[in-house]
């Protein structure tokens, strides 16, 4: 059971709240019924991420799920795009509460709170507290201010304390890449792989950036793709910190995506990086003698050479 409070939540509602986030994001927002969660992301007109989060719809609107740091500049940008539309953005985190559980208990302790453990990227409610699943064993409780200190007594008895690191490092190794400050702008969707976690729509219309996405796409053009890796030692890799390959000398083959301590010591981390890096599996952390990099899992080569 983690704290989620380095996450903040923001609100998008009105009568056209659907309309405006679907032609904004990079997921088909259209299709994700009320009650349901999809990764997505937002990208700047050259059609790199400024950042991904969990998108969720509500009967009162959506919420987006997204790291504290750069919430409040991408709620003031999105902003900037609403015009006349019927929109309302706000922060939602003072108001609801993030909790996470994740581990192999997770589904069971959601079942015995809310009645049942849903499907991934779909929720339950329960006395106004929401739960979305994200995978059959990490899930995100949404749960009114009020309401989070009894909900966290009552779930203690069945779920140790956990800290960000524990949160972070299920999300690496699900393959989530979270963006934050260090990272905006650095890849296109796809590098991140955002588009074989269901964060893409090719058959939507327009969003910022979505011609570059979709060039990218349709072209094989996708040279550099995320790969999960670990990194021994005692010194933790941060977001946006270059890796290089013997292939490519002195240039920076990748970039750290996001890293966290991994159980059995060292730290997991999702790295970006050249295709042909990945495959040679040789990257190395800050210089080409620095660190090594093992690759740990990488998208399959149908999925990247799409």
């Amino acid at each position: 059971m983690v704290d989620l409070s380095h996450n903040a939540l923001i609100s998008v509602a009105g009568d056209d709240a659907t309309a405006f986030l679907h032609g904004q994001l990079t997921s088909d927002v259209q299709a994700l019924p009320v009650g349901g969660a999809q990764w997505s992301g937002w990208c700047s007109p050259k059609g790199r991420l400024l950042a991904t989060f969990l998108l969720m719809r509500r009967a009162d609107g959506y919420l987006l799920l997204l790291p504290a740091e750069i919430a409040a500049s991408v709620a003031k940008r999105l902003a900037m795009f609403v015009l006349r539309s019927k929109v309302k953005i706000e922060d939602a985190s003072p108001r609801l509460a993030r909790i996470g559980l994740v581990g192999e208990g997770a589904a069971a302790l959601v079942a015995r709170h809310w009645g049942v453990a849903p499907a991934a990227m779909a929720s339950t409610e329960k006395d106004g507290a929401t739960c979305v699943a994200l995978e059959t064993d990490r899930f995100v409780a949404i749960v009114p201010a009020t309401a989070a200190a009894p909900l966290l007594e009552r779930l203690a008895g069945g779920a140790a304390r956990g800290g960000v690191d524990d949160w972070e490092r299920a999300s690496i190794r699900a393959g989530i890449a979270t963006i934050v400050a260090a990272t905006q702008e650095a890849f296109v969707p796809q590098m991140a792989n955002f588009d074989l976690v269901g964060g893409v729509s090719f058959t939507k219309g327009c969003y910022p950036g979505q011609e570059i996405v979709a060039r990218t796409q349709y072209r094989g053009a996708v040279k550099r793709r995320m790969a999960l890796a670990h990194i021994d030692g005692t010194e933790r890799p941060a977001p946006g910190e270059s890796v290089f390959s013997a292939a490519f000398g002195e240039q920076a083959a990748g970039t750290i995506v996001n890293a966290a301590p991994a159980a059995e010591g060292g730290f997991d981390s999702l790295v970006v990086a050249q295709v042909e890096s990945l495959d040679r599996d040789d990257l190395r952390w800050k210089s080409p003698q620095g660190p090594a990099l093992h690759i740990r899992a990488k998208p399959a080569p149908a999925a990247r050479s799409s």
